[in-house]
């Protein structure tokens, strides 16, 4: 399927690996130049290298924590003429509620709800004066089904949920659309890490937690970056210009819920 994005420009956070470059890479399959954005500029250069060999499209990375106030600024001074915004940053700690206190909050929300709020605000005004743009966020199926140690993520996401909720019907008249993307349990780094906290703290080892993890969900397996790319360049796509404000599950089935 021609997805009718070739020659748009995007910007992706978190693009160095796991979702974010699955994200990247399909968007750049489907033609679009891409600027990057991540922390790590070793990771991100590879990344960038791989994706423009790849697809023969213009990729540009923006090294930078975009969770920062100050770095973020420099990421959006490179950041002109945006027509599709991907956001995403890792996830805060796991933990217990006994663990956390004001100050992990306000670095929960300063990531995962604060900062795609701030870049939408930025890039949403250029998009409505072409009359087209996306955005999709990369959240958690913990909006849907929250996560008992992840009580942070629960929380900021949460947020981010219902600003996205309202402002989405706002702009959609333009031509943006807005839309979230809830991803469940994927072969990243992300949940390795989780799986190795568990670890320690259970005293199994790491591919146990794995299969006991896999087992419990109904696809039997972990979801991958590729096909978690694919569904986000379908929403930046111009087939998707009549979804609005939705939060989509890619969770294999984790998340038992009619609607």
């Amino acid at each position: 399927m021609d997805l009718g994005i070739r020659g748009k420009q995007a910007l992706v956070c978190g693009a160095s690996r796991g979702l974010g470059l699955g994200c990247a890479t399909a968007l750049a399959e489907a033609g679009v130049n891409l600027i990057i954005n991540a922390r790590s500029e070793g990771n991100l250069t590879k990344s960038a290298e791989m994706i423009a060999k790849t697809y023969e499209v213009d990729v540009t990375i923006a090294v930078g924590d975009i969770t920062d106030d100050r770095e973020r600024k420099k990421v959006l001074e490179m950041a002109t003429d945006i027509d599709i915004l991907v956001t995403n940053a890792g996830g805060p700690p796991p933990g217990i509620w006994q663990d956390w206190e004001k100050t992990d909050f306000l670095r929960a929300l300063e990531a995962n709800m604060l900062t795609p709020i701030a870049l939408m605000k930025k890039l949403l005004p250029g998009m409505i004066e072409k009359g087209w743009g996306r955005v999709v966020n990369i959240t958690s199926q913990s909006v849907k089904a929250p996560i008992a140690t992840l009580g942070l993520s629960n929380s900021a996401r949460a947020g981010l949920t219902g600003y996205v909720a309202g402002t989405a019907r706002q702009v959609a008249y333009s031509g943006v659309t807005i839309n979230n993307l809830l991803p469940g349990s994927h072969s990243t780094d992300r949940i390795t890490g989780l799986l190795t906290v568990m670890s320690k703290e259970k005293g199994i080892g790491v591919k146990e937690l794995r299969r006991e993890m896999e087992a419990s969900i109904p696809a039997k397996r972990l979801g991958t970056r590729e096909e978690f790319g694919a569904a986000c360049a379908f929403l930046c796509s111009v087939h998707a210009g009549y979804i609005v404000g939705q939060n989509i599950l890619i969770d294999g089935g984790a998340v038992n819920v009619t609607i």
